[in-house]
This record gives structure tokens, sequence and C-alpha cells, in this order.
């Protein structure tokens, strides 16, 4: 967390491999990262979502999964993933790809281009490719940005829910501190590039540098 400036998205962007470091290690486990291509640290299990979301908006969202799930068979060098487009996709993916978009709450409208949701279920879809992949660790990029009330508590539940069930590890940046202090087990308070504070939630809150 942190003012906007921080540093906090352009630490994402060097975790992911999206800006080189200037200095430093990045671990991964027990794997140093620093100078792993950004495809191949998704490869390596680091899935991250958008302040500004990222998905095929010309596609169904069926179509959108497809195309997350036959990338990461193709990682995997699965027997029978696609290599052309215009081969249809097999019965396993696109029931694997339904199963994704109702376990989202989005199965209803699984035919739909994926340009005509709204902004809380564009999120969800994005969440959905994300986790297509297979991730180890969840990088959220403020993920309640721009959204009502109400789609705010439908992600955040969603997001806690995603944690509980796959036992993700998450790291996210957030201006919601309802949300952060609900969500976090540990906190990094960033100011002017700097990291100012690490500690639990209830250290952050009786902070006077974090105040």
């Amino acid at each position: 967390i942190g003012p906007n400036g921080a540093g906090k998205t352009t630490l994402f962007n060097v975790i992911t491999g999206e800006v080189a470091p200037s200095s430093g290690r990045i671990l991964l486990g027990d794997s140093e990262i620093t100078d792993t291509p950004a495809d191949e640290r998704v490869r390596m299990g680091l899935g991250r979502t958008f302040q500004i979301v990222r998905i095929f908006p010309e596609l169904t969202l069926m179509e959108n999964l497809v195309v997350a799930l036959e990338a990461r068979n193709r990682n995997r060098g699965t027997a029978g993933a696609r290599r052309w487009l215009r081969v249809r996709p097999t019965e396993a993916v696109t029931d694997e790809a339904y199963q994704r978009l109702a376990h989202l709450g989005l199965a209803e409208l699984h035919a739909s281009q994926a340009r005509h949701l709204s902004l809380g279920d564009r999120k969800r879809l994005e969440l959905a490719l994300t986790l297509a992949m297979d991730p180890v660790v969840l990088m959220l990029d403020e993920p309640t940005a721009g959204m009502s009330p109400s789609e705010r508590v439908a992600i955040i539940d969603l997001i806690q829910r995603t944690r509980e069930e796959l036992g993700l590890t998450i790291l996210l940046t957030e201006h919601d501190m309802d949300f952060v202090f609900r969500l976090s087990q540990s906190l990094m308070v960033m100011n002017q590039g700097e990291r100012i504070f690490v500690g639990t939630p209830e250290q952050a809150r009786s902070s006077e540098l974090v105040q």
C-alpha cells in the first residue's frame, strides 16, 4: 500500500519482468528470476491482473477462456493442444472453460462478447484468465479500482474465496483499506519509491510512520 506515485505498480512490473531492475534480485520460491523473460515467469507460476483490464474484448467469454487454457496446455506440452485457431478446441478444454466461468459466476454470459461486460465482470473475467494458467503466486494490481460498492464487495469475496480454495499466495496493491485489512496477513507500505514499513495489519494500524 502507499499513496499514488509511491512505486507500487513499478514494483509489480519489475517482479513480472516488464521492467528491468536497476539493482537487487527477484526470487520466486528458491529460484532467482531476475533475468528470466516475462513469459517464462508465467510458466513458472507467476500470474497477474492489471489496473486497466486486459482481456480479448471481441471474443466471447468462452473463447477468452479457451485461449487461456490452450496457452497453458501448450506451455505444458499437453497432447492435443491446438496450434491454430481454425481447429476446434477439444471437448475437455471447452468443458473446463465453462466450469471456470461458472465458478466465477459468469457461466450465463459465456456466449456474450467480453466488450459488453460491466467493469466488475471484466475484472472477474481477467481473474479467470489469470487463474487458467494455474499460478502459484497471484498478483492483483488494484483489483477494486473504478468499481461500484456492490462490485467491490463481490470481487473482494471472490478473491478471498479463491485464496482459501486454491491456497495461492496473493500479492496485491490496493487503495481500499477495508479490503486490505480484511484480506492481508502482511503489509508493505511504500512512499516515493521506498519501503517504509513491513508488518502485520495490526502493526500498521498503530504505526505513527504509516499514519
